[in-house]
């Protein structure tokens, strides 16, 4: 049974920091120590869009995440295939029966090898149900040391609708909460023009609204083009809003 103060804590989080630290502690009591949340807005047939602009939340160590992530192992892990095939949570232990059919790619091999040496051997996988075709979100959670898939898959059946729902409420709370890569920032300045602009207003009225000049306004949506790694200010719009970095409302 879900405490309802845990809810609480999540849905009343502001921030991502503070949402992934109480999930990551959440989960830990349920014996899941380390977890992997990833969701790309950019699916396309063939990819799964840049790294640069995946949701990526993690406590895995910096080893771990770099190589898995940023050198796109990710790209051949046998359960993130499961996951862009399906919803719903599935134990680790589907790669032992697929192990058994010589199932495996030399390339998943390779990830499972790496898996192994960071002691990644035992969990579960949740991919989560998504109404756009271009978004796809999953969260990988791992067993502690020394538990076996045996007593995960135990666990799943006394607690596992618990560890479901929470797992999706985090990730309908990461839909909402602002989400900046560190690559890339908007300055507020950035923000405010291109919400402006995404309101119907042009150059020069926005320059009239912030008390700036046409070409300083200019300047500003260039910037946040830049930052954003897009051509157009249309796509900067829609790129920051996917990314909850505009229209966001205060909350005091």
């Amino acid at each position: 049974m879900i405490e309802s103060a845990v809810l609480n804590r999540l849905l009343d989080a502001t921030t991502m920091e503070e949402l992934w630290n109480i999930h990551t502690r959440t989960m830990g009591e349920y014996g899941f120590d380390r977890l992997l949340y990833g969701c790309t807005q950019h699916r396309t047939a063939h990819s799964l869009g840049s790294p640069d602009d995946f949701i990526v939340l993690t406590n895995h160590d910096s080893d771990y995440a770099e190589t898995f992530v940023n050198e796109g192992l990710y790209f051949h892990a046998p359960m993130v295939r499961w996951s862009l095939e399906n919803d719903g949570a599935c134990s680790w232990s589907v790669l032992d029966t697929r192990a058994a059919a010589d199932d495996f790619t030399p390339e998943e091999r390779a990830v499972i090898a790496f898996n192994r040496r960071h002691g990644v051997t035992a969990g579960y996988s949740i991919s989560f149900r998504s109404l756009r075709p271009r978004m796809k979100a999953a969260i990988a959670l791992t067993a502690r040391p020394g538990m076996t898939q045996a007593e995960v898959d135990a666990c799943w059946r006394r607690d596992g609708e618990a560890i479901l729902a929470l797992n999706n409420v985090v990730h309908r709370c990461v839909m909402s909460l602002p989400y900046e890569s560190p690559r890339r920032p908007l300055t507020d300045r950035q923000r405010e023009v291109l919400e402006w602009v995404g309101d119907g207003k042009t150059v020069q009225d926005i320059a009239v609204l912030m008390g700036l000049t046409p070409a300083t306004v200019e300047k500003h949506l260039r910037l946040a083009r830049r930052a954003l790694s897009v051509e157009t200010t249309a796509q900067a719009i829609l790129k920051a809003a996917f990314q909850n970095q505009i229209f966001i409302l205060a909350r005091g």
